[in-house]
């Protein structure tokens, strides 16, 4: 019963169930059915006279007719050459077969590495579970993908994990058995194959489903299990059951480990003798250590990651993929006659039971996989293999299967030479030839373009069809119409597929026009008749024709050359705020206290005083000295971040340095807040440009755009129109990382403004990036009146003149360039819209320039470093912000390799680069023997056109280098880290970083995303020296890399690791002094202080604490919360609480999150409420013992005081007001002696509350 996975499932991909009423299917399906030789080849494959072969259809048209021939198979597997065919195949086959998944092939020759990434085993595992669990189904992949060696799938089915609610558990068995499956333990889940222990509560994100699971406890048995949003932690759905699979393909028992060490052993042995007989000490030396270091860690418990390269010493049995559809399709064996009834699905239902599926799914998925069997011949019954094998280009299936396996025992004889690997390391393919005879079977068809030979393969039958391609009409409307006019007087069927059904009734409209008979169907089985065009919702890459039955069918793509619209997941809309997390502070950390200054964190102490315990926070000082905070007060300390790594300066406890310095940053901090301000109010008084509401262009030019938008993408760009459509002048920073989508929300703008006939300058810092966003605009706008002009050192004097000419006289519309557009010279008919790119790079002139612009005109600008929600909030309202955090829809993730540094395994990423026609990034940080480097790899690499690149060149040199490496002319560009930053290259999609333990988090992952910008997979190699690995820092650095290999999980290393580089340009350089000084976090704090008080024109309101100080136990316990950062993230955040309702929110989260909360933690929120009702009523200091409460007022209180001898008469003579320089209230309970303090903190609650209302009513 795995229905509460599926629940959760459609509510991700409610997209994949609407596939099944996409009317247009039905039309495709009838044409081929009135082809004889379409008939004979169905027969063929019915009645299992296989292999057949079948040629003369190409691309889209092909599955179209592997669709057909197979439909009644319940299983089918698509195997074809490369990738990229196979992803192309996967997308039209999910559009006639929404069961459709992508099996992808293991990167055996890197298998080795020390970590990689898990997506590559979450979409393998997915499909494991699809065949372990479902009736039927389509499953495409490449020839490769099924030479690798697997555990036999009856292994896997027994590994997973099936737990239900009131089951008993033994936790310690499940952490153990969660390890063996490749699960990381960590403090708090929040990727996949994680998993976290808290006490009653085991978190669990399984590699097959899009959210984690949480399951709660009580003593041993399953109290409930419900799935979670992994960033705000909160629950999503309650759950009867869930089904773990493993987070790994090799799973271990003890015994498999024990078997594996002696044969490992055994082998290793052999192999350094064979080294010593050969007088090879350095190999042999290698071999010993490699095999000595694993079988150790195997041992002490190990990383089954990492095993799968030696799968042959664990598991002699292995199997391949193909086996394990031959398998389920073994199992599908199903009978079919002429009529579908009621009895037939009850055999279907009983035999899956017996095969152990479930019945509900039994029932519904086998009629779905048995389609449409009516065009079986009446009043015959037939036994059908459940697995049909479709190979598409068989020859080239077979050279890709012979270079992968020449490749791989190339490579492994290198490895096996020099001592890297075991002999049975190098036995990790089934051969080519082996693959290639196990896919003939009765069921398999050969789809060939051409009628060719198969050399090796012997088809029993050969057919072949009448297909064609469409030429593609590459907009050209003129000509589509003629050939729609042609082939209606032919009395063709037409159907034309849209990729949006706003769409398609547009288009139907525009042909009617024409006197052609278009229209979009109503009702899904409504036929296309000869002569007509059927213009429906759908996707296909390619459309195609079939001449003899007069059939065709165009798509989008062929119409306009739009790539296909991406599938898009959905995203939750969780309830409960994003925790703002306390940046992991480690001890060691410098931290910045408002009151004392600069200190290092050096941990949390527990202190008993007068028997009550507490959480203290210990920071120490520059002379020594010791500061104990306790836990509950950590609203004053930050973690110090400056602009740089430089080390500070620590503080002396108590000195007067520090009160100097806060002075000096708070009145330099005024200055720029007055100037932020009267900025900001004089373009507020100003009234801008009002731009109307979208027009049908617009939304046409938006639905052009081939991918979906993130939702942040979309809120980004209804923002920015709605500022476009209000009277205020627009100013709007757009932050964002690398290829998150910024440049098609300035392309959306830029179009709007272009429509109300207003210029665009589009300004960035470099050429090369100039002529990369006009090639953007250039592609983007083709299709609309909209003239893109460039300014930059490419163009000749001559293209200048003509431009800024065109520019005066209002002939340009949108204008892209580099500091050159703010030249005197330049003067615009109609300025509407600036659009700024990277503004921090601009030097101080060009910004004072971009100033004067933007007086009155709207101004976007997008950067790309990331700005941490700090910043955000100290300066909204003086510019409004949108920030895309969100990673782009199904871009490909990057496979992050972390291995030590070896030749051969950069020869072999270069090679294998090149060899798909790419070209690689080598970084390698040091200027000063870079050129040494690009020597090295250049000898390693001899054909590849290898060059270097820093910083310290000289400007033009570096341009030249990078537009030959744009143009494709190097093939290895060696280069520091100056690749960080702005360009966009598709074409690199490998990347290998020398000594990558050198560099911050946050600068590898903004390096990595210079690659992974195409729909390929692309290879980040992190390399680092032997011996440095065993620093325990660069250790952490390399955990970290797990979570980077999942996309977008770079903004939390983004976050957690900041750099503040770019932090300080946004207000500008005098700025970033004074930011060193504070530390970043107290700088932005009051700098929004100063805003605040600068823009209400109220004074600056001043501040005060307030204590609460009582006799109770007040922590969090080591067992209720054990991450020691998480800890701190609660303690800072129970601090923090103001209201009542935040209170109550902070109560649930923690019951959700940690489970029962413990007396001391539920006393701390207590003391937390109190504290938050005495700031309300001006108190600063409230002291709570057994007996007594001592109120301490805020001098300049603003209390309504008329009410006070009220209030002290309520209470007679227990309640005392004491004047003086402060206020004080005593409170004396004389009645009763009380054992502990809760009475009185009642009390307490009950004062403050009277007091909070003197507070409102002074109001």
């Amino acid at each position: 019963m795995h229905t509460n996975w599926n629940r959760i499932r459609n509510m991700i991909g409610q997209e994949t169930n609407k596939k099944q009423e996409e009317p247009w299917l039905k039309f495709l399906q009838n044409p081929l059915a009135e082809l004889a030789e379409y008939t004979d080849m169905k027969q063929d494959m019915d009645k299992g006279k296989g292999p057949i072969q079948v040629s003369g259809v190409t691309d889209s048209q092909k599955v179209h007719v592997m669709y057909e021939l197979s439909k009644e198979h319940p299983w089918r597997l698509v195997v074809t050459y490369d990738d990229n065919r196979a992803k192309e195949i996967y997308d039209d086959f999910s559009y006639f077969e929404p069961n459709t998944w992508l099996y992808p092939a293991r990167d055996l020759l890197f298998y080795s590495s020390d970590i990689h990434g898990n997506l590559l085993t979450r979409q393998r595992m997915q499909v494991f579970k699809h065949l372990l669990e479902d009736e039927g189904g389509v499953v495409v992949t490449t020839v490769d993908g099924l030479m690798d060696h697997l555990l036999p799938l009856s292994m896997i089915r027994e590994s997973c994990l099936n737990i239900m609610a009131g089951q008993t558990l033994d936790i310690e068995e499940i952490k153990t058995q969660l390890t063996n499956m490749g699960y990381e333990r960590m403090g708090q889940v929040d990727g996949m194959g994680q998993f976290s222990v808290r006490g009653g509560i085991l978190d669990v994100f399984p590699l097959t489903e899009e959210v984690p699971v949480r399951i709660e406890l009580w003593g041993d048995e399953v109290d409930s299990i419900r799935s979670f949003d992994a960033e705000s932690q909160r629950s999503i759905q309650q759950m009867d059951e869930v089904t773990i699979y493993p987070a790994a393909e090799l799973i271990l028992t003890k015994e498999h480990i024990e078997d594996g060490i002696l044969r490992l052993e055994s082998e290793g042995k052999k192999q350094e003798k064979t080294f010593r007989d050969q007088k090879k000490p350095e190999e042999a030396t290698r071999i010993r250590r490699a095999v000595g270091e694993l079988v150790e860690s195997l041992r002490e418990g190990f990383d089954v990651q990492t095993l799968d390269a030696y799968i042959r010493y664990f598991c002699k049995d292995t199997v391949s993929f193909l086996d394990y559809m031959k398998d389920v399709g073994n199992r599908a064996v199903c009978t079919h006659s002429e009529v579908k009834t009621g009895e037939e699905t009850d055999k279907k239902t009983a035999k899956a039971a017996e095969s152990g599926m479930s019945e509900q799914k039994a029932g519904g998925t086998g009629k779905k996989a048995v389609g449409d069997s009516n065009r079986i011949a009446a009043g015959t019954e037939k036994e059908y293999t459940g697995l049909a094998l479709l190979l598409d280009e068989p020859q080239r299936m077979k050279e890709k299967a012979e270079t992968v396996e020449t490749e791989f025992r190339e490579s492994m004889s290198h490895r096996l030479e020099q001592g890297y690997i075991l002999p049975g390391q190098a036995d990790l393919l089934f051969s080519s030839k082996t693959i290639l005879a196990d896919a003939h079977t009765p069921h398999t068809i050969f789809m060939t373009g051409l009628d060719q030979r198969l050399p090796g393969m012997t088809p029993k039958a050969k057919y072949s069809l009448t297909g064609k391609n469409l030429n593609s009409y590459q907009n050209s409307f003129e000509i589509l119409i003629k050939d729609l006019t042609r082939w209606k007087k032919d009395g063709y069927r037409v159907v034309l597929l849209s990729a949006s059904r706003t769409r398609a009734s547009r288009l139907a409209g525009d042909l009617r026009e024409y006197d052609l008979r278009a229209f979009c169907p109503e009702d899904p089985g409504q036929p296309v008749a000869p002569g007509e065009i059927m213009v429906t919702y759908g996707k296909l890459h390619k459309g195609f024709e079939y001449p003899l039955i007069k059939f065709v069918v165009i798509t989008e793509g062929d119409m306009f050359g739009v790539e296909k619209r991406k599938k898009k997941r959905k995203k939750y809309n969780y309830e409960g705020k994003k925790i703002s997390s306390f940046s992991e502070l480690s001890v060691g950390d410098y931290v910045v206290h408002e009151s004392h200054g600069l200190g290092i964190y050096k941990g949390i102490e527990k202190i008993e005083q007068d028997h009550v315990i507490k959480d203290y926070i210990k920071v120490e000082y520059g002379d020594g000295g010791n500061l104990y905070l306790p836990a509950t007060r950590l609203e004053g300390i930050q973690k110090y971040a400056g602009a740089d790594a430089k080390v500070p300066k620590l503080n002396k406890l108590g000195g007067t340095e520090w009160t100097k310095t806060k002075t000096k940053v708070r009145t330099a901090v005024r200055e720029i807040a007055k100037e932020l301000v009267e900025l900001y109010a004089a373009r507020q008084d100003a009234e801008g440009f009002q731009y109307g509401p979208d027009t049908v262009w617009q939304k046409e030019f938006e639905e052009m755009f081939p991918y979906d938008e993130t939702d942040d993408q979309l809120t980004a760009i209804d923002d920015t129109k709605r500022d476009m459509e209000s009277k205020k002048i627009m100013d709007r920073l757009i932050c964002g990382d690398v290829g998150y989508g910024k440049t098609e929300i300035a392309l959306r703008a830029a179009f709007k403004a272009v429509q109300e006939e207003k210029q665009v300058v589009y300004l960035v810092p470099t050429t090369i990036l100039a002529q990369q966003i006009y090639n953007t605009f250039v592609q983007r706008m083709k299709d609309f009146p909209v003239r893109v002009d460039m300014m930059s050192r490419f163009r000749t004097p001559g293209e200048m003149k003509k431009t800024v000419e065109g520019l005066k006289k209002g002939y340009v519309d949108i204008i892209v360039g580099t500091h050159r557009v703010l030249s005197k010279d330049v003067q615009f008919k109609n300025l509407g819209l600036l659009i700024v790119d990277e503004e921090q790079r601009f030097g101080v002139t060009h910004k004072e320039k971009i100033k004067q612009m933007k007086q009155n005109v709207d101004v976007l600008t997008l950067t790309a470093t990331p700005i941490p929600r700090t910043l955000h909030m100290s300066l909204i309202g003086i510019r409004d912000m949108s920030v895309l955090e969100e990673p782009p829809v199904d871009r490909v993730p990057i496979q992050t390799y972390v291995m030590e540094y070896n030749d051969e395994m950069i020869r072999e990423a270069i090679h294998r680069e090149l060899g798909r026609g790419g070209q690689v990034y080598y970084v390698y940080n040091r200027v000063n023997n870079i050129d040494e480097v690009a020597n090295h790899v250049a000898s390693l690499v001899p054909d590849a056109n290898v060059a270097f690149a820093h910083g310290q060149m000289n400007e033009h040199q570096l341009e030249k280098i990078m537009l030959d490496f744009i143009n494709g002319d190097i093939d290895v560009l060696v280069s520091t880290t100056i690749i960080e930053t702005g360009l966009d290259i598709p074409n690199a999609n490998t990347m290998i970083i020398q000594d990558a333990d050198r560099l911050g988090l946050s600068q590898l992952y903004q390096i990595r995303g210079r690659i992974g910008r195409s729909n390929r997979t692309s290879y980040a190699f992190l390399m680092y020296k032997r011996d440095k690995m065993l620093k325990e820092d660069a250790e952490k650095r390399l955990q970290a890399i797990r979570e980077f290999t999942e996309l977008g999980s770079g903004i939390k290393i983004a976050m957690r690791d900041l750099e503040i580089r770019g932090a300080g340009n946004i207000l500008g350089a005098e700025q970033h002094g004074h930011m060193e000084a504070v530390g970043y976090d107290l700088y932005c704090k009051m700098l929004n202080e100063a805003v605040i008080a600068l823009k209400g024109g109220q004074e600056e309101e001043e501040t005060f604490e307030t204590v609460v100080d009582c006799d109770i136990d007040a922590f969090i316990p080591d067992g209720y919360i054990k991450n020691e950062y998480l800890k701190l993230d609660v303690y800072k955040r129970i601090s923090a609480i103001e209201t009542d309702d935040e209170y109550m929110d902070m109560q649930d989260e923690l019951i959700d999150r940690f489970g029962d909360i413990p007396k001391s933690v539920d006393n701390l929120l207590r003391v937390a409420e109190l504290k938050a009702m005495a700031h309300r009523a001006y108190v600063t200091e409230v002291d709570i013992n057994t007996q007594e409460i001592r109120i301490e007022l805020y001098p300049k209180a603003k209390l309504d005081v008329t009410g006070i001898p009220a209030l002290i008469a309520e209470y007679k003579t227990a309640l005392r007001f004491a004047q003086g320089e402060k206020p004080v209230l005593f409170y004396q309970d004389k009645g009763k002696k009380h054992k502990d303090c809760e009475p009185m903190m009642e009390k307490a609650k009950e004062l403050l509350g009277k007091l909070g209302e003197l507070a409102e009513s002074r109001k």
